[in-house]
């Protein structure tokens, strides 16, 4: 059976048992802060979970994208090495929202897997939550218990630990005992070996979990006690991947036909064979795998950074490039070329990867060429601290630097070592890593205690699209300590004019007042599983009070402008630049707007301005905002509205509309474009291979803008005695300039010619080298070119020059003969380190040439008694 038509069969089972279909949401979560990816199926519908929202129907099925790099059986460092766990997987999963339970999910399951897919009952085991003895002093799951009993024999019902068979959220929420499936596929021969009872959860790679049935019926406090819910829901959870491999009638996930497009790909590209050697096979496994991960992750609209999801994204894309180069021999970019049989592969069911794909390719061959570049650099790196290291055992501190700093692999580190005959302290850098953890866990530390609940109100109306202001009653509220912000208390209302930061609009401040005159301010809104939290530093006197809720009109309006500028902004760009622009992230805030986009190229200078002067005539054409609310998605489109991809939208949607413009979108804007007054771009640059952005003001900003520019132009007018062109003027100045430069070149080269002459004359001979240390009125150019100039000449020399070009600056720089470095084991790099100490800097460079810089002229002549020392 194919894997499209094992998805297929799936969803039409459930389809059947009259669930609603639903697509897979986007693997980049949104408005939850507990997640940067949606690591299980469940995660999408936790709002339903948590009571915050109303599903469509009670009962729904899908096939969700997952990403997973942490956690039981996934660290990412370990994807590869077996042949059934993943980064990115696919999850198929059935859900009852307060419908069906126990009883309907394991007979369906049961069903499913033997009278559809007719999987042999004899490869099946199932397990059970066997109850626990810790404080929660939860009762073994008997009901579920006695529900198998009726579809498979009590021989393979075995009863599982809190560990395996107890599913929780996160430290709060939903939580319940759960049921796993589990399949045997070894050979008749290790069957009769060994029984596969004993196999179950070992991490045997053919006895594997493929389905967990999760009973939520509690839910977990913050203090750490359950529960019961009001209403008990169904989570189940099948690993598409590992369906695949036991229906194809194969034994690992990777000889699949999910993969062997992949693998069979980077065979061509790298010339190998997967099967024959193992470390090139664990290689092809973590490349095949991570290039989903990031595919999707860039067609979700999350590209490659040093930060949150980003730099998640970029710790996969770098562990694949790393395995291809140590392993696979690829020192250039190849990885980009996969993205092709990707989308052929998964297109169909996931159409942004064929909308995406040429983005997809531009980033990662581009993030491919830095890394690769960076490698070749730490390799440079590595060698000198090996040339510097004075035993055969490496520091681990040094390896931990160049894996902090430079982004270098550990574990290429370590091989690298123990070809050339040395070892890394593991224990050293491991102590440097865990520094570091903890460092990261102390700043991100936080507690959440659980809602105070005043009034039983679920239904938090947002009426912000028509007030600033009106009268609110607090319904609930809890307090968040956290390291960054100390404590704070989060606030839900009934209903509320703020608007909760999203869709790239930062969250509206303002204030709440008491009936009794006094004001407490509102720091922050942002929405969480459908609920908008407002952000306090203290709670009201009186909690059951009625308040005033009031949004800061000024910042609700200036980024009310630069949202809508961000819209004409964009219709600028499309018909500017063409149709292919896409949105690919924005910023709205109260003072700026910045905003990404797909494009080939830099923008020109005519370019911009036509796009500047595109969205100031729809400014001054005074088009009025058209806002229609809860219609129809596809009327929507119809209409010719912009959807985004990595947007999750319902079956209503609100459109806004300014002339031509037309986009989904849940932000405010201005009533008028001739609200915003001007639109200014200030800068264009480039994000990704592929991605640029333009970050622009409106309104006041604009203002500001051009009183500061005026200023400065008076300034440079001043400074050249007013001149009537002043452009002329500065232009003369440069090549005035340029003409100066190239004499005071000149000079200097004369200068150094002159200086050689005398620097040979005092040369001294120690130990067979030809040695000296002495301060030179040069600039950096100039005395590497006299250093190099000299090295010509002489197959023995060590020089050491210092130079202090002001009063509050010092340099030093090294140059050693690359023979006499190589043979005698003199560092030119070190040297500088150690003697930079005396002029209150530091330095490096490679072991025959090398600078420092520091601030301490006086310790100059130090440096020169010293350099001698070297040599002794």
């Amino acid at each position: 059976m194919k894997s499209q038509d094992i998805r297929a069969t799936f969803l039409n089972f459930f389809k059947e048992k009259n669930h609603l279909i639903v697509p897979s949401a986007p693997m980049v979560t949104k408005n939850d802060p507990t997640l940067l990816f949606v690591n299980s199926g469940m995660a999408p519908f936790k709002e339903y979970f948590l009571g915050n929202g109303t599903p469509k129907k009670n009962r729904i099925s899908d096939s969700q994208k997952c990403l997973r790099v942490s956690g039981k059986h996934n660290d990412l460092e370990e994807v590869g090495y077996d042949t059934y766990h993943h980064t990115l997987f696919e999850m198929l999963g059935n859900w009852s929202f307060g419908d069906y339970f126990k009883k309907e999910a394991i007979a369906w399951a049961w069903e499913l897997l033997t009278e559809v897919y007719k999987i042999d009952k004899d490869i099946l085991y199932v397990t059970v939550f066997e109850g626990s003895n810790d404080k929660d002093a939860l009762e073994m799951d008997t009901e579920a218990y006695d529900i198998w009993k009726q579809h498979i024999a009590e021989d393979r019902i075995l009863k599982g630990n809190k560990k395996d068979n107890f599913w929780e959220m996160g430290e709060q929420g939903p939580c319940g005992p759960c049921s796993e499936i589990h399949v045997d596929i070894r050979s008749a021969e290790e069957k009769a070996k060994i029984d596969g009872r004993s196999l179950i959860n070992e991490d045997h790679p053919q006895v594997v979990e493929i389905w967990n049935l999760v009973f939520m019926q509690f839910n977990r406090k913050a203090n750490g006690t359950l529960e019961d819910l009001p209403n008990k829901h169904i989570d189940t959870g099948m690993g598409f991947e590992r369906l695949c491999m036991v229906l194809q009638n194969v034994q690992s996930n990777y000889d699949t036909d999910v993969f062997k497009p992949i693998i069979s790909e980077i065979e061509t590209i790298t010339n190998t064979k997967y099967g024959i050697n193992e470390k090139q096979d664990i290689a092809t496994r973590v490349i095949s795998d991570h290039v989903r991960a990031v595919a999707f992750s860039i067609a979700d609209g999350q590209l490659p950074s040093n930060t949150g999801a980003g730099y998640v994204i970029r710790r996969i894309l770098r562990r694949a490039i790393r395995y291809g180069f140590t392993f696979l021999d690829k020192k250039e970019p190849f990885i980009y070329r996969l993205v092709d049989i990707l989308s052929k592969k998964m297109g169909d069911a996931f159409t942004e990867l064929k909308a995406q794909k040429q983005l997809i390719e531009n980033v990662i061959k581009e993030e491919e060429t830095s890394f690769l570049r960076t490698l070749d650099k730490g390799l440079i790196l590595l060698d000198a601290i090996i040339a510097s290291s004075s035993t055969k055992e490496i520091s681990g501190e040094k390896v931990f630097e160049l894996y902090d700093t430079f982004g270098f692999p550990i574990d290429l580190t370590a091989l690298i070592l123990s070809e050339k005959g040395y070892t890394l302290n593991e224990k050293g850098f491991n102590e440097e890593l865990q520094k570091q953890k903890n460092r990261s866990r102390a700043a991100s530390k936080s507690s959440t205690d659980d809602w105070t609940i005043l009034i039983d109100d679920l239904e938090e109306e947002f009426i912000g699209y028509d007030t600033l202001e009106t009268n609110v009653k607090l319904t609930r509220y809890r307090k968040v300590t956290s390291k960054k912000d100390g404590e704070m208390y989060q606030l839900v209302f009934n209903l509320t004019p703020f608007y909760p930061e999203g869709g790239g609009q930062v969250g509206d401040k303002g204030y709440l007042e008491t009936t009794q005159g006094d004001v407490l301010y509102i720091l922050d809104t942002k929405k969480e599983n459908n609920v908008i939290i407002h952000f306090t530093k203290n709670l009201p006197k009186n909690l059951n009070d009625s308040f005033k809720a009031v949004v800061d009109n000024k910042q609700r309006y200036r980024t009310e402008c630069n949202h809508t500028a961000t819209h004409l902004l964009h219709q600028a760009l499309r018909e500017i630049l063409g149709t292919h622009v896409e949105q690919k992230g924005s910023a709205v805030h109260s003072k700026y707007l910045r905003f990404d986009f797909s494009h080939f190229s830099k923008l020109t200078l005519e370019e911009l301005r036509d796009v500047e002067n595109f969205v100031n005539r729809r400014i001054v054409g005074k088009l009025p905002l058209i806002e229609k609310r809860n219609i129809p998605m596809q009327e929507a489109l119809n209409e010719g509205a912009i959807a985004l991809f990595g947007e999750k939208y319902g079956d209503t949607v609100r459109a806004i509309k300014f002339g031509k413009s037309v986009e989904l979108c849940g932000g405010t804007h201005v009533k008028n474009t001739g609200d915003i007054w001007h639109f200014k771009i200030k800068s264009e640059s480039a994000v990704a291979s592929g991605i640029r952005r333009i970050e622009a003001i409106t309104n006041d900003a604009v203002k500001d803008f051009y009183s500061e520019n005026n200023s400065t132009l008076f300034e440079i007018k001043e400074l050249l005695n007013n001149p009537k062109e002043p452009v002329k003027a500065v232009k003369k100045l440069q090549e005035e300039n340029t003409d100066l430069q190239k004499q005071i070149e000149l000079l200097l080269k004369e200068k150094a010619q002159n200086l050689s002459g005398e620097i040979k004359n005092q040369l001294q001979e120690i130990n067979g080298v030809q040695f000296l240390a002495t301060k030179v009125d040069l600039d950096a150019n100039g005395i590497k070119n006299l250093a190099f100039g000299l090295g010509k000449e002489y197959e023995n020399l060590f020089l050491l020059f210092a130079t202090a070009p002001n009063k509050e600056k010092a340099m030093l720089t090294c140059y050693i003969s690359k023979e006499l470095a190589n043979k005698r084991g003199y560092d030119a790099g070190k040297v500088v380190r150690e003697l930079g100490k005396l002029i209150h800097g530091g330095g490096g460079g490679q072991n025959f040439f090398a600078t420092a810089g520091g601030r301490n002229p006086g310790g100059i002549s130090q440096v020169l008694e010293r350099a001698k020392d070297y040599l002794i």
